[in-house]
This record gives C-alpha cells, structure tokens and sequence, in this order.
C-alpha cells in the first residue's frame, strides 16, 4: 500500500494476521485489530512527516530574504473584529468581568443558538476598509492583520465550509476581508490573517479552553456549569460535542484556511491562535497548506513545540532584555483592556506609553502589533484613533529611529533607548530620550567610538560631543525637541562591540490554552 504525505509517497508494508495459536503451539493473544493497526499507522506517518518537516528547512539566507520585510517593519496593526461586537462585553445586564469582549460566549457560556442570534444581527454598514488603512498608515504602520476566524467560530469571509459566516449569515453580506485586502494592495499595505484553528465553540468539533463562569458573570448555576465543562473539555454546550475534533479540523478549518490561503491575493502573516487540543498530525496538515504562499511568515501558536513558525508572541508585554535570544518576536498588545470592542472600556493607553513601547520594542529587535477593536458598525473607537494619530504624528519625524533599525547594542541607558543600522564603514545610533537632561548634558556611557556627526532628527539642529573616560558626551539644547521622546542621531566610525547581556531567561509568550 502507498501513501501520499508531506509531499512524497510512502509504501507500507502488506500487513499479514497470523493465525491465531493456541496454547500447544506457546503463543497466546489475539491478532492485533484494525484500530490497532491504524493508530500504530498514523504514528509511523506522524513521524515520518516530522522527519520530513526537520529536513526540510529552508537556508538561512532564503529564510532571510523571506523575513526582510517584517523585520524593517517594526510597527503593524491588529485587528479583533467580529460579531462579539454586537455584545460589547456585555451579557444580559452583566459586563463580562474578566479577559477580552471577544471571549464573552465561553466566559458567560453563551450557548450556540443564543450567540448566533447575536450573531445574524451583525451589521457593519459603516465599515471603511480604506479609511482602515489609511490611519494605518498615518500611524506608521507597515502591516495588518486581522481576525479572519476567532475562537467563536464565526468566519469574517466567505466560506464554503460553514455558514457560520459574514456573507452568508448577516445581513451584511459582504466579505470584509476582500474589501480590506482590496484596499491594502492600492496603499501598499501588507496584509496577514489571524486564524483559530484549534478553538471554535461555534463548528461543532472544535476545541473549547475551559474558563470558569466566575470569569463571566456571577451565574447563580455556576457550580453545576462549571462541572459540565470540567466533565466535557471545556465545552458547555452538547451541540458543540455532535462531531469529533478530527472532522472539524478536516470538515472546517483546514478548508478555510486554504481559503484564505487562495482568495485574497498575496498573505503576509498567518497568525494562528491557541493550539487546544491540537497534535502534530494536524498541524503537519495545516502546514501543508502554507505551501499555497511560499513567502508567508507564521508565528509560534500553531502546535508547540514541535511548530515554532518564524516569530515568537509575547503577548500584552514587552520581553525584558534577559529574555532577548536574537530571535525573531513580536508584542501584540491592546490599547484598551480588551482585543475586541468593549463598549465601557475607559482604560486606555496614553500616546506617551504607545510611543514609548514602541522605542522599547525596537531597542530590543522586536516588532509591535498593536490592536484596535472596531464596534459592531464598524467603527474605530475615538481613543484608539485618536492615540494611532499622535503616534503617526511622532513617527514622520522619528521613523528612521524604528524602520529597519537593530537592538541596542549598548548596555542599559538610564534615560531611555537606543536603535541602531550598520554600515559598511560606520555605526549609525539612534537615541530615544524620555528623560532629557536638565544639565544640558547627555551621557552615553561606554561609547568610545570616534564620533562624526550628530544631531536631531526633530529639525537636523548639529550637537556638540566630546570624549569622556565614562562615555560620549552630548550637548544638547535646554528644552526637550518632544515630550515624549526626542531622538538624537550620532554617526561614529567602526563597529560597536556588544555590550547587552546574552538572554538568560526564557522568553514568556501567548498562552498556550
């Protein structure tokens, strides 16, 4: 028999039953059965494909090229968007009293028939793709990436595999990803996908990562709800427990995924999110897919730890810099408390922290995706526009600061970060300042390189520097050029020899659910 897997074909072997024995002839037992002898099939091919997958890597330098873009990135946008909108965090009366609105149906466990009620009222008739776009690009924003499927199940595209979609169960029906990837190619925007692949509580056979209902809203039956889902893997409804994990991997997700993988031109970044339940055996499904678009870049939520992708994903925090290991990672972090839109959200971060994160995560070679969550109209919530505009303001004068720049190679600076670009001949630094110095002196400690120029990217003004025994000295001006951070720019001749720590410390990130 021949099989055709990973991309080449197998032959196994003719399994033969002996006859059984009996007990004259010294053996005893049974022939083994067919299930048996699948399981023990699917283990050979498992790790065969495996194998496959590990020697079929690609070059350092192809896997370079292929990440060049993302790396001179730095600064995307995500986007949570789907029909969780409609509830805003929101159940009954009672606000959801932990983790993102987009959560809400397995925190308030919203059963299936009540949430696609919800679901089918989803109208987002003040959508503007373009106008996404656009602000995205007006922060600085190099990339989007946006919920194609969240956990709930309910795809933002047309989808043959269920109808648990915009086009073919909202009155709106439109294919928003379309329209957003239509808009993108005019403004030259990258364009990537987030995708469930494990979790859906909407597609009966998905996973469901068990919460407790206290997480929800203070449910009277809490208790007896809380051991359904102890007693049932997570899920809190029967409907979603009518077919098995296996048929709505092969039913459902790997059939929209190469969907998505087909209809929407060029994808940048598929974005998979928690692996429940997941094994190798469907994530080396998935992967085959990802052979549709050669130059995709996948992070490390697909199954672990056998799939690390291309990125790591700390999420809501910046690694410190014992945790910095050289490779390649991105902090998706919310504006707000939430991922998706939670209409009594008034916790949100200042352009002064946004700004300064951005620094930080650069300074370390790292990029930022951070998050809006439009409303169910389709509407970017005033803070979370408001906040991308200042940060577009800053990054017209600052952006050769963050674009295609390396980590610090300097030890820690007391009074804010530093990027850096390599040229032949010299070392280009970029100094983010938060706490600009009140004695009109600047100390950058330990840099002893011959310094050739250096100045203000605010408005090109030449500072003075002189050599110290601790370090280069600037002059710099009384008044801070911006408050937040003011960037100065120093050429020095030569290399710089690196002085942060090696990482020390295991980078933490998503969760693995």
């Amino acid at each position: 028999m021949e099989l055709r897997i990973c991309g080449r074909t197998i032959s196994l072997p003719r399994v033969v039953h002996p006859r059984p024995l009996n007990s004259a002839n010294l053996l005893v037992g049974e022939p083994p059965s067919f299930n048996t002898m699948r399981k023990i099939i699917c283990l050979l091919v498992t790790g065969f494909c495996l194998i496959h997958n590990l020697s079929a890597q690609e070059s350092p330098a192809a896997r370079d090229q292929r990440m060049q873009w993302w790396r001179e990135a730095r600064f995307g946008m995500f986007i949570h968007w789907g029909p969780y909108s409609v509830l805003g965090g929101v159940y009954h009366g009672h606000q959801q009293q932990r983790g993102g609105a987009e959560w809400i149906m397995n925190r308030c466990k919203i059963p299936m028939a009540e949430y696609q009620q919800a679901a089918a009222t989803f109208n987002p008739t003040n959508y503007d793709p373009e106008a996404w776009v656009l602000l995205a690009k007006q922060a600085g924003m190099k990339y989007i990436i946006i919920t194609a499927k969240h956990h709930d199940g309910f795809a933002m595209f047309k989808s043959a595999a269920s109808k648990f979609n915009i086009v073919d169960f909202t009155p709106y029906g439109k294919d928003v990803l379309d329209a957003l990837a239509t808009a993108c190619r005019k403004h030259g925007m990258k364009l990537g996908f987030y995708y469930s692949h494990a979790q859906d509580w909407n597609n009966p056979g998905g996973a469901a990562a068990r919460r407790l209902s206290a997480e929800g809203w203070d449910n009277p039956a809490a208790a007896s709800v809380d051991a359904y889902t102890a007693a049932n893997d997570g899920h809190w409804d029967p409907a979603q427990m009518s077919t098995t994990m296996d048929d709505y991997i092969d039913r459902v997700a790997l059939p929209q995924v190469r969907e998505l993988m087909t209809n929407y031109g060029d994808v940048a970044v598929l974005w998979w999110d928690t692996p429940t339940n997941m094994t190798d055996a469907y994530a080396l499904k998935f992967k085959e897919l990802l052979k549709l678009q050669p130059n995709i870049i996948t992070n490390d939520r697909l199954k672990r730890p056998n799939f690390p992708g291309d990125t790591g994903t700390p999420e809501q925090q910046i690694p410190s810099q014992e945790e910095v290991d050289g490779k390649d990672w991105e902090t998706c972090m919310t504006m707000g408390t939430s991922w998706g839109y939670k209409s009594w959200d008034g916790n949100w971060k200042s352009p002064e922290t946004l700004i300064r994160n951005l620094c930080d995560i650069a300074s370390k070679g790292g990029n930022y995706l951070l998050n809006i969550g439009p409303d169910a109209q389709g509407r970017i919530p005033t803070p979370s526009s408001d906040a991308l505009r200042a940060m577009g303001d800053w990054m017209k004068t600052n952006s050769e600061a963050i674009y295609a720049s390396k980590a610090n190679p300097l030890g820690p600076l007391p009074w804010g970060r530093c990027t850096h670009q390599q040229n032949a001949a010299d070392t280009v630094l970029y100094l983010a300042v938060f706490d600009w110095p009140t004695t009109g002196k600047l100390l950058v400690p330990g840099l002893h390189n011959q310094v050739t120029g250096a100045q203000l990217l605010a408005d090109g003004t030449a500072l003075p520097t002189a050599a110290t025994a601790a370090g280069m000295e600037i002059s710099v001006p009384a008044k801070a050029p911006d408050a937040i951070a003011s960037v100065i720019k120093v050429t020095v001749k030569g290399f710089i020899p690196k002085r942060t720590k090696a990482a020390t410390k295991q980078m933490k990130t998503g969760e693995l659910d």
